[in-house]
């Protein structure tokens, strides 16, 4: 997913051009300013003229799908008479974002009653999204001031979400070695991700892996080592053929990305080994997949991996995680995983360490380790209860870490929620969250409820 495209729909009203033309200038002015702004954000935008009767909003909203937009950003530049839009904008298929701005910021008994004219979108917003909730369309608002609050920035990542749930349907997501066997919480079958989310599962066998890993060539993984050396640090060093054998196999499995035009991927870490048709566990191709846009989730969890993958083209800076070890004392959890994480996400240059300890008779697999950068995120987790699926999603800050030279050869983090830890923990559990969750960072958590409900899930905000 490159930038995200959307139409920005303004809303304006046919008596105001009969009876006050002088108005139209300065407000096109300020729909152009959005349009910049939005666009700044990383939104491709269309724009359109002034809509004001049926025909003219049903004409932009054509436009805008023949353009290929994938979202309507609607901006109320007057009042504007919600019957006149509601047709066009609750029958396309295309998502719904309110932007609820106005120009002027202040508007105490000092201002000019003459900016009424400029700044009275707000009642058409009010008049509008009445109308397409009642008849049943799924939309989200922005509301702020454009200079003087987050809101374009907020709106930018509603349409972000809006994409990235728009684009799960064709997703393509390939298994290696299927699921780890007993874990049951993530487990979905190929028919019930077909017909509920439109994902196609791609399933990797023994013969077409060892196929895969005998075309690497020696200049191949060379070329690989050489790029690694660029961007990782080496504390301790590696043995040459284990390096090269790891190098091998996560060659093998990007050529099988390659193949299959995958979208997102998952390693049963139990069958990354000779007899399936693999050297080693591809730590570091999971975390450089990522890293590329391509979805991953580990221990076989296909689901998790085609929604992370979707998100994290959507709003770059997202990983798969888990929840490891609470840290009652100081009141966080520790998030890690065996080798696996989004190098973009990275505080510092991940060190390339061998692992200490392996679970199968493969070459012993090494990770290049770091720790999750500070900032503020949304966790995310995907689950099902007795009724459907639901995504629940909460604000959390990540941690700054300085003395973490313990974990160095482990994927770490320090994560904070918004409520004492043992409460978080709880909710999460009384609501029936999975283990694998995914982190996005500098996302808010009204873009992945927006998210959850186009793709008619139950969601929850903690």
């Amino acid at each position: 997913m490159g930038k995200v495209k959307a139409g920005l729909l303004p809303l304006y009203i046919k008596l105001y051009d009969d009876t006050c033309p002088g108005l139209r200038p300065r407000l096109e002015k300020f729909y152009s300013k959005l349009a910049v702004l939005l666009e700044e954000e990383g939104i491709d935008v269309i724009r359109n003229s002034f809509c004001r009767i049926d025909s003219e909003f049903k004409e932009a909203v054509k436009n805008f799908e023949n353009e290929g937009a994938q979202c309507i950003i609607t901006i109320n530049m007057a009042y504007s008479p919600s019957l006149e839009s509601a047709e066009a904008l609750t029958k396309t298929k295309l998502p719904v974002v309110v932007l609820d701005t106005t120009e002027t910021y202040g508007f105490g008994p000092d201002q000019d009653p003459g900016e009424i004219d400029y700044n009275h979108g707000i009642h058409g917003v009010m008049d509008l999204c009445n109308i397409i909730k009642r008849a049943g369309k799924k939309y989200a608002i922005a509301a702020g001031h454009y200079e003087r609050s987050d809101v374009i920035k907020r709106t930018a990542g509603l349409v972000k979400a809006a994409c990235a749930a728009e684009s799960l349907a064709g997703t393509r997501v390939g298994s290696i070695g299927g699921t780890f066997n007993g874990m049951g919480d993530f487990q979905v079958t190929a028919d019930e991700l077909r017909e509920r989310f439109g994902v196609e599962l791609i399933t990797s066998t023994d013969s077409e892996m060892k196929e895969l890993s005998d075309s690497v060539t020696e200049e191949e993984i060379q070329a690989e080592i050489k790029a690694d050396k660029k961007r990782f640090a080496y504390p301790k060093k590696i043995d040459k053929d284990i390096y090269n054998a790891n190098v091998k196999a996560c060659l093998a499995v990007r050529k099988w990305i390659e193949k299959h035009s995958l979208d997102a991927f998952s390693v049963n870490f139990l069958k990354a080994c000779p007899e399936y048709g693999l050297d080693t566990m591809p730590f570091a191709e999971a975390c450089k997949a990522m890293e590329r846009g391509i979805g991953y989730a580990g221990e076989g969890d296909v689901l998790d991996a085609a929604f992370a993958g979707v998100l994290i083209r959507a709003f770059k800076e997202a990983s798969f995680v888990e929840i490891f070890c609470p840290d009652w004392q100081d009141d966080r959890i520790f998030i890690s995983h065996m080798g696996e994480m989004n190098y973009a996400l990275a505080a510092s240059k991940p060190e390339m360490i061998l692992r200490t300890t392996n679970y199968t008779d493969s070459v012993m697999p090494m990770a290049a380790y770091a720790c999750y950068k500070e900032g503020d995120a949304v966790y995310a987790n995907i689950f099902r209860d007795d009724e459907g699926y639901c995504l629940l999603a909460t604000p959390v800050k990540m941690l700054r870490i300085e003395n973490d030279s313990n974990f160095k050869a482990s994927v770490r983090g320090w994560m904070k929620p918004h409520m004492p830890v043992s409460d978080f923990l709880k909710k999460l559990s009384e609501y029936g969250a999975t283990h694998h969750s995914m982190l996005i960072y500098g996302a808010h958590t009204d873009e992945l409820m927006y998210f959850g409900k186009l793709l008619g899930m139950k969601v929850y905000e903690i």
